[in-house]
């Protein structure tokens, strides 16, 4: 095929320039140029014009002189030749003829048809089920020429197949290509897509191939699996009971679930459509296979369950039984019910055929037997009989009584105090079979003591018991609680009734100790300074704080409440002791502190005796005094360069004998008490007496004074002495008397 296109196209070349020698006083041109695609069924226009010639004619041919299969329309200066629809008829080089006066040209236009209408199509063999093979066909419908098609099959982006089909083509017709493919689907391919992708290469005359596809999302099934079917309550059942089956199955899509009964001939009789089959007030009947069918698209799979529907005996209850426990004072009610039956009789009696003391009330198919209120005449085992037709069934319930009213009691014989023993008492009011009772009394989580009342009853009554016990309160005990717990033994006993108790939390007081007065500023004061008197006092509650004064008496004469007594502005006679008590219901602690008022240093005087001016050798007396002020100190002090020379004086006085002139200077005197100080100072002035001719020392005048009662004795002395020496002895009585 392609040959023959070649020598075509030679030829109208060959014909073209020929044309154009004879002819060069006008020009022609052709649209499409020289070669054109057409697809088979479209509608293809070819176009011929003149330039340089005003009224040309024109003619078209094939270059082998088949029929046109085509319309010619002629206007002015270009002729059209359409084609509509376009055929394999159409599958030629057409030429154009324009001839303008003597003059004739000639041109050609190749025609070139190809058929590839619609997408490829994709065709399954069947559902695609997971495991089993499927074939998938992949068509490209009309298709021409097809000996240039390639075709593509693809799941996802795996290339399946890929097929060239260069077949020979006999004769020119649009055929339907196919390229096929089998594979097994997986879980994995769900979602997966199928891809059929055709290509049409037209080389020659379209530099692109012509390219379609189709898309396909794989539609994966899993048939029906792995069915099972739950019956509630049970496959066995009795009359009037209801039963509910439940029937699940795996697959890919969700299988939908039927149910079926089989019947005798083997047919299925269909129930429901949903996965879930109740039945109810089952008959004898209804007895049989029931099957479960799990189906989608690809498949079914079943499941069978048998049901056995018996039939209902005739039953007789008793309740609340087999046993009751009744409290003491209440109201209980025995009820005997029968089913299965629709009229029965019925009777009530004591196991030991004692006097029922109840009463008796039957009603359809329910008898019942009321006590109220209930006494130890009641503690028996009642027996009902119920009797339908010539059936009799008796049941029994056993009464048993007990006395539980109230939470037991805690009492404590006194307050609660740090350090000093209590006992504390756990009582149960109005307890039977006090037997079975058990106490316990606990501490936080501590066993504190617990007791058994293991005595036997010697008749029915209600009886006090309690436990006691004695111990000593810390303040570490205080927020923990103590429980006292109640047990009645007793087996059939509602769990409600077999224990109670009652909770105390404890709070332990402490009695006030480590009471500490605080005294701000001074307990020492100027008269007229304020004073606060804090009282901090620990215990458990927080002590009262009261304050009182002692009088002369030794009394104490209360005179605030407050933690803090504050004087605004003291006088001398607030003077005295104060007393803090810290007081709770534990107890009293006291605290004493002695305020003393003072009044500051004054009428402070300095002098000088005889004068602050004396002269050297002169004694003088320096004395500081400080009126109405008791407990003043009195410091005497000498100012010099070095510092100040604090004075040793007696009383506030100090002597200076034989005055210096060093002694001259500046004295100063401070007064000083608890609450302040005074200073006050002098200057003392000494004269020397070296240019005072009439001066006469008294020193020198007892000197002479001396000399001359001196030299006498002394010559008595050696006289009386020289005679001792001269008789021996001496006798003062016999010595003569001076006559000096």
């Amino acid at each position: 095929m392609p040959g023959k296109m070649a020598v075509i196209c030679g030829a109208s070349t060959i014909l073209w320039v020929v044309f154009a020698a004879s002819a060069q006083a006008f020009k022609i041109q052709t649209s499409p140029e020289s070669r054109t695609l057409a697809q088979i069924g479209d509608t293809v226009s070819l176009t011929c014009s003149t330039t340089d010639c005003e009224s040309p004619s024109f003619s078209w041919r094939t270059q082998i002189d088949s029929p046109l299969s085509a319309k010619v329309r002629n206007e002015g200066t270009r002729s059209t030749l359409i084609m509509d629809p376009v055929s394999f008829e159409n599958e030629h080089s057409y030429l154009c003829t324009a001839t303008c006066r003597s003059g004739k040209l000639e041109k050609g236009i190749q025609v070139e048809i190809y058929s590839f209408p619609k997408d490829p199509e994709i065709q399954l063999s069947g559902p695609v089920e997971v495991g089993k093979p499927v074939t998938v066909k992949c068509l490209a419908p009309d298709i021409y020429p097809f000996d240039r098609l390639e075709m593509d099959l693809l799941k996802g982006t795996h290339l399946m197949k890929n097929q060239e089909f260069l077949e020979d083509m006999e004769k020119k017709s649009v055929e339907t290509k196919i390229l096929e493919a089998t594979f097994t689907p997986v879980l994995e391919d769900v979602g997966q897509i199928l891809v059929c992708r055709a290509r049409l290469h037209l080389q020659e005359m379209d530099s692109v191939p012509k390219e379609r596809e189709t898309i396909k999302e794989l539609q994966v099934y899993i048939s029906p699996q792995n069915t099972v079917v739950s019956v509630h309550p049970s496959p066995r059942l009795q009359e009037g009971d209801s039963v509910t089956m439940t029937c699940s199955s795996e697959g890919l899509p969700a299988p939908k679930v039927v149910w079926s009964k089989k019947l005798d001939n083997g047919n299925l009789q269909l129930l429901s459509g949903n996965a879930t089959l109740t039945l109810i007030a089952m008959r004898i009947e209804d007895s049989g296979v029931y099957v479960c069918e799990g189906v989608n698209l690809v498949g079914r799979d079943k499941k069978e369950v048998e049901l056995i529907v018996q039939e209902k005996p005739f039953i007789v209850d008793i309740s609340p039984g087999p046993r009751v426990a009744a409290q003491v004072g209440d109201s209980v009610v025995l009820t005997c019910a029968v089913t299965g039956c629709e009229s029965p009789s019925f009777s009530w009696r004591t196991q030991i055929d004692s006097p029922l003391s109840g009463q008796v009330r039957s009603e359809g198919a329910k008898s019942t037997l009321t006590l109220s209120p209930v006494s130890f005449d009641n503690e028996h085992s009642y027996l009902c009989t119920a009797t339908c037709g010539r059936k009799k069934l008796e049941k029994g319930i056993q009464v048993q009584l007990y006395s539980f009213p109230r939470d037991p009691e805690i009492e404590m014989s006194d307050l609660l105090v740090h350090g000093k023993p209590v006992t504390i008492n756990c009582t149960v009011p109005r307890v039977y079979p006090y037997g079975h009772l058990e106490l316990e009394l606990r501490k936080g989580d501590a066993v504190i003591k617990s007791k058994y009342f293991l005595e036997e009853m010697e008749q029915k009554s209600l009886e006090t018991k309690s436990l006691e016990v004695t111990f000593t309160p810390t303040i570490e005990d205080t927020g923990k609680v103590l429980v006292c717990r109640a047990k009645l033994h007793i087996a059939e006993m509602e769990s409600e009734l077999k224990q109670r108790q009652s909770t105390r939390t404890i709070y332990v007081s402490v009695a006030p100790r480590d009471t500490d007065i605080l005294v701000s500023p001074s307990p020492i004061l100027e008269e007229g300074s304020p004073v606060n008197l804090t009282c901090l006092s620990h215990g458990f509650p927080a002590p009262q704080i009261l304050w009182s004064r002692q009088l002369i008496t030794g009394e104490l004469q209360r005179i605030s409440d407050n933690t803090t007594l504050t004087l605004t502005s003291t006088k001398m006679e607030d003077s005295g002791i104060y007393v803090c008590e810290g007081i709770n219901q534990a107890g009293i602690s006291k605290k004493t502190v002695e305020l003393i008022i003072q009044a500051s240093p004054k009428d402070m005087q300095l002098t000088a005796f005889p004068s602050e001016s004396v002269k050297e050798g002169d004694t003088v007396i320096i004395s500081c005094t400080c009126g109405n002020v008791p407990k003043t100190w009195i410091i005497l002090k000498k100012k010099v360069e070095t510092g100040d020379i604090v004075l040793k004086s007696i009383d506030g006085a100090y002597t200076i004998r034989k005055a210096q002139l060093e002694d001259a200077g500046v004295y100063e005197c401070e007064s000083k008490t608890q609450v302040g100080s005074q200073l006050r100072s002098l200057i003392l002035d000494v004269k020397g007496r070296e240019n005072d001719k009439g001066y006469f020392p008294p020193e020198l005048l007892v000197l002479c004074c001396a000399s001359s009662l001196i030299i006498p004795a002394v010559g008595m002395i050696i006289y009386f002495a020289r005679r001792a020496n001269m008789k021996g002895s001496y006798s003062l009585a016999a010595a003569q008397k001076s006559k000096v």
